[in-house]
């Protein structure tokens, strides 16, 4: 009985974080998709003084942004399982300049260096535009029409 108990207790918080994930699922495809409609072509490099803020862009790609209007999606070559669970990351420079295939993302102590393997410009007002879309409410009116089960 108890065996039981147990299997059916797993079975349901199985359940309920498959519901749970089904939200963020949606969410970071749909985060990927912005990303994917403001980016510009490949560029070798961009110039590096401060990190003003990030975003991990599920396992393979971050956004960095250097400025509040100045954004780059960066690709990780091999991916980076760990970049969505950090508080904080780093990235590797050389004199100023963050290059592919040379500069990491760097995610903690313990884990590997995240290979740059592509740096794209993001149009941050493009990508700001996208996401106000993404999070509008698509609403409808009630039609006045009673369901066929409930007209008798």
């Amino acid at each position: 009985m108890a065996t039981i108990r147990i299997l059916l207790t797993c079975a349901l918080l199985a359940l309920l974080g498959a519901c749970a994930s089904a939200p963020h699922a949606q969410r970071s495809s749909e985060r990927q998709a912005a990303y994917a409609a403001a980016v510009g072509a490949p560029v070798r490099s961009f110039r590096f003084f401060s990190l003003y803020s990030w975003e991990p862009v599920g396992d393979r790609q971050v956004a960095i942004y250097t400025r509040p209007n100045e954004a780059w999606l960066l690709d990780l070559g091999g991916g980076c399982p760990e970049i969505s669970f950090v508080n904080a990351i780093g990235l590797t420079s050389n004199i100023n300049q963050v290059m592919v295939g040379f500069d990491k993302v760097l995610t903690g102590r313990n884990s590997f260096p995240c290979t740059i393997s592509q740096i794209r410009p993001v149009d941050v007002k493009s990508l700001k535009a996208t996401q106000l879309q993404q999070r509008q409410i698509k609403s409808a009116p009630r039609s006045e029409d009673k369901p066929a089960a409930v007209r008798q």
